[in-house]
């Protein structure tokens, strides 16, 4: 991912995977050598970042580098509002079929896990695993890489889709429980790039490293694309709720990830997507439940 994409961690059929596409391990800051600009980069870095946060079968002219997802990440969120799309029309889908809101809400998450190979879940529930088991930094890092996941990444999951599939199933139709659903894909997605960009690589190697940061203008364009499509999705006044609760959830994480190993990997900014989703729908639940 995720800069990191948090399934990279593990040895399964995921990292191998990015692997593939990685023939070249470089510090992000020689992407501007090669990335172009103009027309061509508006289409092309929202199928970068597709890519690396989605199994969508993304078919790009040339080789896919890990500096190049750096400055591609202005698109996160145009990546988000693609998956919170379909994940809201799943859900809107089975409510058409009468089911119960609860269901309903799983089949939007279940979407969503689908589109994106749960990459974002793994990081939380590695994090979990690391932050909770490990007593040194390099000990919570070795936890994180494992492809095994133990009670505290168990437990984090639990939480992490219980919370979202209880707010979700509260909302007062399945109309509105998408539009939230949308919003907190998008938003989730946008402050990512923000944190990669004001903080720093918890090791010099590994994909996170390899990824680059942002640049400011970069991370900054992000955030306010992600802005600009919460605002028709739920008005201003519970679009700035939202963009605040998303920007203390993502920064706690960070924060956490600092005192914990120094800095972000890719399961960090996993954990930092589903973090900040489930502060989004709790703030959109706040105005409207």
């Amino acid at each position: 991912m995720s800069a990191t994409s948090p399934i990279t961690e593990s040895p399964d059929g995921a990292r191998e995977f990015f692997e593939a596409m990685e023939p070249i391990m470089v510090n992000g800051s020689d992407s501007k050598e090669r990335h172009p600009g103009g027309t061509a980069r508006l289409i092309r870095d929202p199928l970068i970042a597709a890519a690396f946060l989605t199994r969508l079968p993304v078919r790009l002219k040339g080789d896919i580098q890990m500096y190049d997802l750096a400055p591609a990440a202005w698109s996160f969120p145009l990546v988000g509002l693609f998956v919170g799309i379909l994940a809201g029309s799943a859900l809107y889908s089975f409510s058409e079929l009468n089911l119960h809101p609860l269901a309903c809400a799983v089949a939007g998450l279940a979407t969503a896990a689908l589109v994106t190979g749960a990459i974002h879940e793994d990081g939380l529930a590695d994090v979990a695993d690391g932050f909770g088991g490990g007593a040194s930094a390099e000990a919570k890092r070795r936890i994180m890489r494992d492809s095994r996941i133990g009670a505290f990444g168990v437990i984090a999951l639990i939480v992490s889709f219980g919370f979202r599939l209880g707010v979700l199933a509260g909302f007062p139709g399945p109309g509105t429980a998408a539009a939230a659903l949308v919003a907190a894909a998008v938003l989730s997605r946008a402050v990512v790039p923000v944190v990669m960009a004001l903080s720093r690589p918890a090791a010099s190697d590994g994909l996170g490293y390899s990824a680059g940061r942002p640049s400011l203008p970069v991370a900054g364009g992000a955030f306010l694309i992600g802005a600009a499509i919460a605002v028709p999705l739920s008005g201003i006044e519970t679009a700035l709720l939202s963009m605040a609760a998303v920007s203390v959830a993502a920064f706690a994480v960070a924060r956490l990830a600092r005192r914990q190993i120094g800095g972000y990997t890719g399961d960090v900014l996993g954990a930092v997507q589903q973090v900040a989703e489930m502060a989004v729908l709790a703030a959109i639940g706040a105005l409207i439940i």
